[in-house]
């Protein structure tokens, strides 16, 4: 191993903790100034590590740059399956992943349910905006202009009895939801199935994807459905930590 690349990460993982001093670092690798000066050099003329006034030196820009180039790297729907499948195997129904493309709401993965009544429902398939979980959770987490105007460009398909009509209903219904952090369709999409859907966060604390449970009525009814709702945000939370979303925001 690499004596001085050795050093260099011992710096980087110390300054993580916060800005350091000269003297504080040295401490820290137990080396003489000189020999940390030299380091802090090297990474500084990289933007791995910056000055923060005389005394100081603190984590660069760089460094930021190069993690946010991973996380974007990252295939959303490899990093989430763990939770997935893991949430499917505790419940028994159906698990879908979902994104927002270009305007339209897609599945982009999926664990069918052990249960022979099923949602109709397959990877690449869009999720209408209006009546489905996933997508409630996908646009409410969309600034408010873009939220509006998708409200008033949607045409409001009556799928079912319980389906939202009106782009003011709509944008009521995304209000509730960020304000208990999930989604519900209650037999909105589907005559005789309903849904909850959680958010899945990336580094930045952006909704990624939706994470859902679709249930039959006839296997569960919306009561039971909800109960299930704990579990459904502990496996979403689980799998946003996968995405880069920072542990210690989890609970937040």
């Amino acid at each position: 191993m690499s004596q001085s690349l050795d050093r260099a990460l011992v710096l980087l993982d110390e300054l993580a903790n916060g800005q350091r001093t000269l003297d504080q670092l040295a401490m820290r690798l137990d080396v003489h100034k000189t020999t940390v000066l030299r380091l802090l050099r090297t990474l500084e003329s990289h933007r791995f590590v910056q000055r923060d006034g005389i005394r100081y030196y603190r984590l660069g820009t760089s460094l930021f740059e190069l993690a946010f180039r991973a996380l974007d790297e990252r295939d959303v729907r490899r990093s989430v399956e763990p939770a997935l499948r893991a949430l499917n195997a505790e419940t028994g129904h159906t698990v879908h992943l979902a994104s927002y493309e270009d305007g339209e709401v897609i599945y982009i993965d999926k664990y069918e349910s052990r249960h022979n009544v099923r949602m109709y429902s397959r990877i690449g398939r869009r999720a209408p905006l209006h009546c489905t979980a996933v997508a409630k959770v996908l646009v409410g987490a969309l600034p408010e202009d873009q939220r509006r105007e998708i409200a008033a460009s949607i045409t409001y398909e009556k799928m079912t009895p319980n389906t939202i009509t009106t782009p003011r209903a709509y944008l009521a219904e995304l209000d509730r939801v960020a304000a208990r952090g999930y989604a519900i369709d209650d037999e909105e999409h589907e005559e005789h199935i309903h849904c909850v859907a959680a958010p899945v966060r990336g580094a930045r604390g952006e909704v990624l994807a939706a994470m859902s449970l679709s249930v039959p009525q006839v296997v569960l009814d919306l009561d039971g459905l909800l109960e299930l709702v704990p579990a459904l945000l502990a496996a979403a939370s689980a799998a946003s930590v996968e995405c880069g979303y920072p542990e210690t925001r989890r609970s937040n």
